[in-house]
């Protein structure tokens, strides 16, 4: 039974931090495709 709890505890946490990671891209991306036209690089 204890090997049910740690796995689950390792499932819970990889998960996590893919969720959290790919919040994350998708926020990167769209702030690359949407916002950064608005400000273009000064050469």
């Amino acid at each position: 039974m204890l090997f049910a709890v740690v796995w689950h505890f390792w499932i819970g946490f990889f998960l996590t931090i893919g969720s959290v990671l790919t919040v994350v891209a998708l926020v990167a991306g769209y702030l690359k495709t949407v916002q950064g036209p608005r400000y273009p690089k000064k050469d």
